[in-house]
């Protein structure tokens, strides 16, 4: 079964409760995922899920050269970075896409979906 990636963007400048307004704002949308989360689980769409530390904290590696070069800040500057992603198996992009809305309203954020290559996907570049 295919994987995508639902990756959830929030603010580069987060608040005392990250990217929410309040404290109960915040425990609201915790409680919301982990019930979007069990329902991943319990339907079988579900790998992997987690949420990132907020973008300050990235350090940004290039070692293409002879020596690496390490940069401590988000390869990206932008108004918002990722801040937790998960990982599902669904049957094609349409429920994917489904699953991603429910994400979203559940973390009150805004989530890119992206699939993962596949075999094929490769073969398609090499043959093209």
């Amino acid at each position: 079964m295919p994987r995508y990636l639902l990756a959830v963007y929030g603010p580069a400048e987060p608040t005392d409760y990250g990217p929410y307004p309040s404290k109960e704002a915040m425990l609201e949308s915790f409680a919301d995922t982990g019930a979007f989360n069990d329902k991943l689980q319990r339907e079988g769409y579900f790998v992997f899920a987690d949420g990132l530390e907020p973008a300050t904290t990235a350090t940004t590696v290039d070692g293409q050269g002879e020596s690496p070069v390490i940069l401590d800040r988000p390869y990206l500057e932008t108004k918002e970075y990722i801040g937790g992603f998960w990982v599902i198996e669904a049957p094609d992009l349409d429920v994917a896409l489904k699953l991603a809305a429910e994400g979203s309203k559940a973390c009150r954020g805004k989530v890119e979906v992206r699939p993962f290559q596949t075999a094929e996907s490769v073969q398609r570049l090499l043959h093209s």
